[in-house]
């Protein structure tokens, strides 16, 4: 069974030597008593939570998976338990308003804890993964009777939510959803429809389920314009006390749940609503704007996620690579040759290592950069510096889910490749990593339709100023750090892939204004881009924080080299992706449409 210790040093670097942390979201207006230390504090806590608790009962709930049996569902063995402990020590709270029983910290540290969990056990964190978002949806777009229902009970964990989206004949194309919402006399709604793969659909953790739906009322336009969102909670809540008993049972049932390569222990449900009672959220027509609020939030926790299986599959790859003794190195690294040799003195696995470290680390400043706009978008939403960080978020969110969910599968492959024929034996967890880390690309949105949303969507915003600001920004770093001798080449190296990101994108808008099909051919290899420039800034900016850092703390000098070490590897085996990447955003669709159907 795979280990773990949570990054907990990884991330205080990134937040103290890399992006300043106090002087960015403790600064802020709300935040301020949320220190360094007290997200520390918060962090050594959530640590302990996933080693003991979710690493037990990740690879036994593998094994059981959910049980579905009379309409019901069961989770495995310790998930309920965990599920309580888990809503006991608050963590269900952290980033929500204290108006409605939250803690008040900032996004970025819910965030932050969510890795934790999910390395703990992918599938757990699954069932309170949409709650977040379904409070962000219902208080952003909720009446006050709404909010006053759902929101506390989001809040501190006793409810759940879900997001209801996808149905059998209508799946990333909502245009053809066919849900129904007929108007009620009470002013409900009967919502009557099927919709399919809904995350934490059904199961027996929490005493009440909110599932958020996607439905058409009867004068709803054709097309994504007439779908409006909807609240339908499992149990209907009492008008009186707000409390959601067994007897108040919704007309909404459980079909079936899905029998999945991965995240088993999690339950993906059939959800048949037969004139359940529903509650408008926002606006009529108005679904797809309320839905986004948590769409949006829902892909950047795809990305959080990702590193936090990609974490625990680095980690136990690096124990199993200086424990397992195979063959003779070609030149030891120890001060004495030995025979047998760790297989770490492999050049070899070495590279797999290092390609693991690189990306893991990596991909984890990706997120928590973002998160921290996040902080900035929460505590100041309706001034520039906000509207500027929602601007840059909607630009990265495609990148974040996609290409970082890309590199989880590829770090998790890794993981099983290191370990040789052991990684493939169940009982050892690394496969099973792996196939928990197969649906990111999947969920959320594949990640072909990220790409696609990239590019003909996010590198237009505001007339293309919002990439221009970000590619600005980067250009700011290479300035920064180009006349630093030791930098001097990480730097030429970034700059270059930099300008090969600004001309696909030039190229890109010159397709979107009557090259379609090309501009679809290309996004696939334009968002892998988009995101091998964003990781080499994130890298650029990691090594010079080491250096710095090193200075300041010689006694930590073995952690700072670590960093530069990585730092020097991306630049020279992994950003040169970069230089064919750019070579098929530039074939366009060249190639991909020449073949008819009967062709293949």
């Amino acid at each position: 069974m795979p280990g773990y210790d949570a990054p907990i040093r990884e991330i205080r670097f990134l937040l103290e030597d890399v992006f300043g942390y106090e002087a960015s979201t403790a600064a802020l207006p709300g935040f301020e008593d949320a220190t360094l230390d007290v997200v520390t504090a918060v962090l050594d806590g959530a640590a302990i939570f996933a080693r003991e608790v979710l690493v037990p009962i990740n690879l036994p709930g593998d094994d059981e998976g959910c049980h579905f049996s009379a309409g019901e569902v069961r989770t495995p063995k310790g998930y309920k338990a965990a599920y309580d402990l888990y809503c006991k020590n608050g963590w269900p709270s952290l980033a929500s308003s204290p108006d409605w029983g939250g803690q008040g910290l900032p996004p970025s540290v819910a965030l932050m804890v969510r890795e934790f969990i999910a390395s703990g056990s992918m599938s757990f964190g699954m069932y309170a993964g949409l709650s977040q978002g379904a409070y962000r949806a219902i208080l952003a777009h909720g009446t006050d009777e709404l909010k006053k229902t759902y929101l506390p009970k989001l809040v501190d964990g006793s409810w759940t939510g879900t997001m209801c989206l996808t149905e059998p004949e209508s799946g990333s194309d909502l245009s053809g959803l066919r849900t129904r919402a007929e108007p009620d006399a009470d002013g409900s709604f009967r919502i009557t429809g099927t919709k399919i793969f809904i995350s934490g659909g059904d199961h027996d953790l929490a005493e009440n389920i909110v599932h958020l739906v996607l439905a058409r009322l009867p004068d709803a336009p054709a097309g994504t314009r007439g779908i409006s969102l909807f609240v339908v909670p499992k149990r209907v809540p009492d008008a009186v006390t707000g409390e959601a008993t067994p007897s108040s049972t919704n007309f909404v049932t459980t079909g079936s749940i899905e029998h999945k390569m991965g995240i088993r222990a999690s339950a993906t449900a059939v959800l048949n609503f037969d004139g359940a009672r529903g509650w408008l959220i926002g606006k009529p027509h108005g679904g797809l704007r309320a839905m986004f609020t948590m769409m949006n939030s829902s892909r950047v926790g795809v990305a959080v996620q990702s590193v936090g299986v990609s974490e625990i599959s680095y980690q136990n790859a690096l124990a199993y690579a200086n424990d397992r003794l195979q063959g003779r190195a070609p030149k030891s690294t120890g001060a004495q040759p030995v025979t047998p040799a760790p297989i770490i003195d492999h050049p070899d696995v070495r590279r797999a290592l290092l390609t693991m470290k690189a990306l893991v680390e990596g991909i984890r400043a990706l997120y928590v950069e973002a998160a921290l706009l996040l902080d900035v978008r929460a505590a100041q939403p309706q001034s520039a510096e906000g509207e500027a960080a929602e601007s840059r978020l909607a630009l990265l969110t495609p990148v974040l889910k996609g290409f970082v969910s890309d590199c989880a599968l590829q770090i998790t492959d890794l993981g099983i490749q290191i370990h040789g024929g052991y990684g493939y034996v169940h009982e050892n967890g690394m496969e099973h990593l792996y196939r928990d880390a197969r649906i990111v690309p999947l969920y959320e949105g594949t990640n072909g339709i990220q790409a696609l949303d990239l590019v003909t969507r996010k590198i237009g915003l505001d007339d293309g100023q919002v990439l221009d600001s970000w590619l600005a920004s980067i250009d700011e770093v290479v300035e920064r750090v180009h006349g630093n001798e030791d930098l001097a080449r990480m730097a030429a190296a970034q700059r270059k892939a930099t300008g090969r990101l600004r001309e696909a994108s030039a190229t890109l808008r010159e397709w979107n204004a009557g090259a379609e099909t090309d501009a679809a051919g290309a996004a696939t290899d334009y968002l892998r881009l988009f995101g091998l420039v964003a990781l080499g800034a994130a890298w650029l900016r990691m090594a010079e924080a080491s250096y710095r850092a090193r200075d300041a703390q010689p006694q930590l000098a073995p952690f700072y080299n670590g960093k530069i070490g990585a730092a020097d590897f991306y630049f020279r085996r992994l950003l040169p992706e970069s230089e064919w990447r750019f070579d098929g955003v530039i074939q366009g669709a060249r190639s991909l449409m020449t073949l008819a159907p009967a062709q293949f």
